[in-house]
């Protein structure tokens, strides 16, 4: 397909294609101006990894490792339910998840949270507070992290603060049942040591090397929550362990004090107990220090939050934008309407200009007729003399001429391949135009059925062809002198019941004989060729000329007419596209060269000014009163040379 049928058939569908794009705007300015306003505000906070506060000895590579799975922890953290919900419900109000999105800057530590809602000023609220309400809740996730550690150590504390106190004030009256349940509530505190102890190692060991192989020699990088945790393991074993081998060396005293009691050694006993008593301090020393570790640990272990940029009060809204919406609408528009302009061309099997028809049937196209603007059931072409559809009809009587040069045509066929294709207006018209032309012709409406000539030429059609086929009577007796001109007409006459029977008769190609040589052209007006009489007539024809309507005769339809003619032996002389819209004589081809005439450009009547006398013309040119017209070779003179008839009497002689 060619760009030029693209174009015709873009020039065909405009308004199609103007109203798809119209109504797609318009439709979607409309509904982006109905929808309820939303705004956009972004505020940026960054990311400070643990190792980065407490000064981990970590190499380049996991510190980047473990930055970057914070920063996406923390991407699906300020979007959870659990932190959207603490924002809505201390800016008292509803706040939905799907109103945040969170993404990481590309390449660095920052996190852009980009809020929307329909109220300006509290989307930048949603923002900010979602900000505080994230920093506050991520320190306390890390406080909880390390309480249970800092409450246990407490705990022990206070209890060796007692114990000091109760051998300080006791030393030198502890009693035998004394010693004894101190030395039960230090085996008993072994014994809680040694569990705690085995149970922490065993939890460091699946923490360190989750799911690891057997065989695999490396150990993946471990998060920041992992690495979190084996930091306080490991503090926490190493206090345990402390504490453990001195409350075995406390045991060990206490042994040795209740032996030398026994034996009297008092010097001894006083010994032991002051040994008890430094390591009991020692006891507390270690958890004192173990406390601040871990405090230590929990603070350089919390991530910190800074808001970098806090959030604006957004001035206008990120949607809707009706006239972006309208263009990307519009866009849509035409796109549906294009493709239902496809679908439509796609689908329509009709001829629907020139070089389809010279394409597809492999005959020339030898006429242009417009569609007639009145009179479209009479003698249009002795009406308006002047016309272009007159025009277009003396260039195809002069096709005609030309294509019977060798072989001079006495009897020219004029059929359709459907009903309403305009080929009895052809035949009417082109007879009037070859009449004009000074032969005598004779227009047989041989249309048996339908019969439509005595309508267009206002004649009684009470005798015509078929008394021809039943009376003895001679042509000259039914054919109808027309209008004082050179042209006959021999009407259908009464309806016979058996059409085709008649026009295959011997008797009608007698008529035909005898027509011929009494007129210098007969002019056959036949049924369409849905039925057989058509079929016949080409026969005893000397041209066939095929009548085509475009935009309404189907493609395969003249195919198959013109299958028929050939099989009849008919000689096809050419395609006539008659009844092309005037509105749109660029689509159609060859139409287009009377398209200026169509228009009124060169219209007879933009042209002449009838004046009072018959011999005088006020001449006008182009439209601005001063110009000569491109046209007077065929609409005649400006004025009448001395012994020259008027144009319009030339005309009618």
């Amino acid at each position: 397909m060619e760009i030029k049928h693209y174009y015709m058939i873009a020039q065909r569908w405009a308004w199609l294609l103007i109203l798809g794009l119209l109504l797609g705007g318009g439709g979607a300015y409309i509904f982006s101006s109905l929808q309820e306003p939303v705004y956009q505000t972004t505020t940026r906070v960054q990311v400070v990894s643990a190792s980065r506060v407490g000064g981990a000895g970590t190499d380049a590579y996991s510190n980047f490792y473990i930055e970057n799975q914070l920063a996406q922890t923390y991407v699906q953290t300020l979007k959870s339910h659990s932190i959207v919900d603490m924002v809505a419900e201390r800016i008292g109000g509803s706040v939905s998840p799907d109103q945040v999105q969170v993404q990481i800057v590309q390449g660095t530590q920052l996190i852009d949270i980009t809020v929307e809602d329909t109220d300006p000023e509290r989307t930048a609220l949603i923002a900010n507070t979602l900000v505080d309400v994230f920093i506050a809740r991520n320190v306390q996730m890390q406080f909880e992290r390390f309480a249970t550690s800092e409450q246990s150590l407490e705990a022990q504390i206070e209890q060796v603060d007692a114990q000091i106190e109760t051998l300080k004030t006791r030393s030198e009256a502890v009693s035998s049942a004394e010693a004894q349940e101190a030395i039960a509530k230090t085996q008993t505190e072994i014994e809680r040591l040694q569990g705690e102890i085995l149970a922490l190692q065993n939890e460091l060991d699946l923490v360190k090397s989750p799911g690891r192989l057997p065989n695999s020699l490396s150990t993946p990088t471990p998060s920041p929550e992992t690495r979190s945790q084996i930091n306080e393991g490991t503090l926490r074993l190493r206090q345990l362990q402390s504490t453990y081998d001195l409350y075995q060396q406390i045991y060990t005293n206490l042994v040795v004090l209740g032996q030398n009691r026994a034996v009297g050694e008092a010097d001894t006993e006083q010994e032991q107990m002051q040994s008890t008593l430094a390591l009991y301090r020692q006891i507390r020393a270690n958890l004192l220090s173990s406390y601040e570790s871990i405090r230590l640990a929990r603070l350089s272990s919390t991530s910190n939050i800074v808001a970098i940029d806090l959030a604006q009060v957004p001035s206008s809204p990120i949607r809707p934008q009706p006239l972006s919406t309208a263009g990307l609408g519009a866009a849509v528009g035409l796109m549906l309407a294009a493709a239902i302009v496809f679908l439509i061309e796609y689908l329509d099997d009709t001829i629907r200009s020139a070089d389809q028809a010279v394409e597809a049937l492999g005959l020339p196209v030898i006429g242009y007729i417009a569609e007639l603007e009145h009179d479209q059931d009479k003698a249009y072409v002795s009406e308006n003399p002047r016309s272009p559809a007159a025009e277009a009809f003396r260039t195809l009587r002069t096709n005609l001429e030309f294509a019977s040069v060798d072989k001079p045509i006495k009897t020219l066929l004029v059929v359709s391949a459907h009903p309403g294709e305009g080929k009895t207006t052809v035949a009417t018209n082109l007879a009037v135009t070859i009449a004009q032309g000074g032969k005598r012709v004779l227009l047989i409406d041989a249309d048996l059925r339908r019969p439509r000539v005595h309508h267009h030429l206002g004649l009684n059609n009470r005798v015509g062809l078929s008394n021809l086929f039943r009376d003895s009577i001679a042509i000259g007796d039914v054919a109808h002198a027309w209008q004082d001109s050179n042209l006959s007409v021999i009407t259908s006459g009464g309806v016979p019941p058996n059409p085709a029977d008649l026009l295959a008769s011997e008797r009608m190609a007698a008529i035909l004989e005898s027509a011929n040589k009494l007129f210098d052209m007969v002019i056959v007006d036949a049924p369409p060729f849905l039925v057989a009489d058509a079929s016949i007539l080409a026969a005893r024809a000397d041209g066939v000329v095929l009548v085509i309507r475009p935009g309404k005769t189907p493609l395969d339809a003249a195919m198959t007419t013109l299958e028929q003619m050939k099989r009849a032996g008919a000689n096809i002389l050419g395609v006539v596209l008659n009844r092309i819209p005037r509105n749109r004589p660029n689509y159609y081809g060859g139409y287009r060269h009377y398209s200026g005439y169509y228009k009124g450009e060169y219209s007879y009547h933009n042209y002449y000014d009838e004046g009072s006398s018959s011999n005088q013309r006020a001449y006008r040119g182009n439209g601005n009163g001063n110009g000569k017209s491109k046209m007077t070779s065929w609409f005649g003179r400006a004025k009448k040379a001395p012994g020259e008839a008027p144009a319009q009497e030339q005309e009618k002689q």
